[in-house]
């Protein structure tokens, strides 16, 4: 190299991109962007939705042309030459294209193909692939049969299979359990650790952001920050606390009345603690609504956060009113279940799961992917039988009238299931008429949606050009119009940003203290810390339930109070052996 340091695998300067919307609008998701990823560097890209990550991702592969500025990658002109920037680039999008009918095998021979990448080229890579993702012992597997875990690892080795120098990841570890990601992890740093990779990944998982090389926070299509993690982490610094609970108050009633409280910028539940922010102005010596502040390092995330409440200023959501008065928490069970079996075939997918739920509770269903969490949370809302055991939701027998019972219901799906070409109130109407809602009650409830949701500046849009956290707004707004007894919420963060994770869980607390009962599932594992009890599955079994400091009580912590990622690997592993053999696929 001659002393020379190496030239940039990504080098943008004053990059603008514009999209113009069907009801007119243009959005600039690119506003003179200039960023620079070293070469053989891991790098990630973070920011809240519509910050322009996956404009920025798209630029860099050659499937968009800016309006202005210039991008490099590889040293070539993305604009001028974008096909041979195609050529030395592997793009894996969020919802990347595997054929679900064909095996694990079929699919990398399918993209061998399309990349022209021969029999000898076969010879060469597939070994490497199968043993850096653990395909092997799958390749005769459909696709469409494979775990979300699974199934990420083989959009990863199709991405691969044409030896890449550069590679760009847009939220590959959205929807995988921390098992999966874990794994998914360590083919990343293999690669560039290994085999000098260069990777550009956008997330939202924070801390997966701490452990690259370049971290470049985006926002409304501008960069905030680049460079070292650390740049971020710092701005924290000396303001980041554990508050423990005043006597009587658990701590995410606790989390909700101090993110109203003055200088505070984030708050979120951590074990039996809180975990505060404070801005520059608050005393760290003086107690916080009757708690003591105990200093702890900050985290990237603190320090994001930090950033985030400069640039946009505020606080997040407003907590949502239902218009009825307030219940009382832990009345009788709503749901209860008993011996739940759910076959498919041969396949258990539920094995005799028991649990109760109750009135005004925030009850966490975990586990890995293809844990049973799914085929349970279906059983629960009436959309699938169940083959044996007892099930009991709002006093209806779902056994025997589960039309009674979706009526108490409302369901949030984990993919947005809303109508794409239907604009924001059209959906709302459509679903109000579906819940029997009419005349003055339906215009009524529209308007309390609009209002509590803060969907009136995307209402005529339609639902397919929402950024995520809009989307987001919109399923659960579509499924509280009837006023249900229960909310069952499947993945509704997953992809979210963290200012639009904490906007939902703020409305979600509201419900719940007003005696709406929420069935949640989650990838998040910090998201735990807001159910007052959760269960964690795996091959159809119920390893764990209790609080969440109860099941935080199964990982050994070394010194310290273990997160619930921890005790959620510590609970997994313990039953499938410390080897992780057990049910990947």
């Amino acid at each position: 190299m001659n002393g020379q340091a190496a030239a940039p695998a990504l080098c943008a300067r004053g990059v603008h991109k514009s999209f113009r919307r069907e009801t007119g609008e243009t959005v600039q998701a690119l506003d003179g962007v200039s960023v620079e990823v070293a070469a053989g560097s891991l790098a990630a890209l973070v920011g809240p939705d519509g910050a322009g990550k996956t404009t920025l991702i798209r630029l860099a592969t050659g499937l968009l042309r800016a309006d202005a500025g210039e991008l490099s990658v590889l040293g070539i002109d993305a604009a001028a030459r974008p096909q041979e920037v195609q050529n030395r680039v592997g793009y894996m999008p969020q919802r990347f294209g595997l054929y679900e009918d064909l095996s694990v095998g079929e699919n990398l021979d399918l993209y061998a193909e399309l990349h022209g990448v021969g029999a000898e080229g076969h010879a060469q890579r597939y070994p490497q692939l199968m043993q850096m993702t653990g395909l092997g012992p799958f390749t005769r597997r459909l696709a469409g049969q494979l775990s979300g875990g699974m199934r990420q690892k083989l959009g990863l080795a199709c991405t691969l299979v044409c030896s890449p120098q550069l590679l760009l990841l847009d939220e590959p570890t959205v929807g995988v359990d921390p098992l999966s990601r874990r794994e998914l992890w360590e083919i990343i740093d293999h690669l560039v650790e290994r085999e000098g990779l260069t990777v550009l990944l956008s997330t939202s998982y924070l801390h997966e952001a701490e452990r690259c090389h370049q971290a470049i926070v985006l926002n409304q299509g501008r960069v905030l920050v680049q460079g070292a993690p650390r740049l971020v982490t710092d701005r924290a610094a000396g303001r980041s606390f554990l508050a423990v609970p005043p006597s009587g108050q658990n701590p995410r009633d606790f989390q909700a009345k101090l993110l109203d409280g003055p200088g505070i910028v984030d708050a979120v539940p951590q074990g039996s603690r809180v975990r505060v922010v404070c801005d520059a102005s608050e005393d760290a010596a003086s107690p916080l609504d009757g708690a003591a502040l105990i200093p702890v390092p900050p985290r990237f995330e603190d320090g994001f956060m930090t950033l985030l409440r400069q640039v946009a200023g505020g606080g997040g959501a407003a907590p949502i009113s239902l218009g009825r008065p307030l219940q009382r928490h832990g009345g009788d069970a709503v749901v209860r279940v008993r011996d739940l079996v759910r076959t498919f075939g041969r396949f258990t997918a539920v094995d005799h799961v028991s649990f109760e739920v109750r009135r005004g509770e925030i009850f966490g269903l975990l586990g890995p992917n293809g844990a049973g969490k799914t085929t349970t949370f279906r059983m629960l809302c009436g959309l699938l039988p169940a083959s044996g055991g007892s099930l009991e939701v709002a006093g209806s027998d779902l056994r025997s009238a589960r039309a009674a019972g979706r009526q108490h219901i409302g369901y949030v799906a984990q993919k947005f299931s809303l109508y794409g070409q239907l604009s924001v109130r059209e959906n709302l109407s459509f679903f109000a008429s579906a819940y029997g809602l009419h005349g003055a009650l339906r215009r009524e409830r529209i308007a309390w949606a609009m209002e509590q949701f803060g969907l009136q500046p995307m209402e005529r849009l339609p639902s397919c050009q929402l950024p995520g956290g809009y989307k987001q707004r919109l399923a659960m707004a579509a499924a509280l119009l009837h006023e249900p007894e229960l909310l069952f919420l499947d993945e509704p963060t997953s992809g979210a940003d963290p200012l639009a994770r904490r906007g939902f869980w703020r409305r979600i607390n509201a419900l719940a203290g007003q005696g709406v009962t929420v069935i949640v599932t989650t990838h998040f594992m910090e998201e735990a810390e807001y159910c007052d009890r959760i269960v964690i599955l795996d091959s159809g079994l119920l390893l764990a339930q209790g609080t969440p400091d109860e099941v935080r009580g199964h990982a050994i912590g070394a010194g310290r109070e273990p997160t619930m990622e921890e005790a959620f690997i510590a609970v997994v592993e313990r039953t499938r052996g410390r080897d992780g053999a057990g049910p990947q696929a």
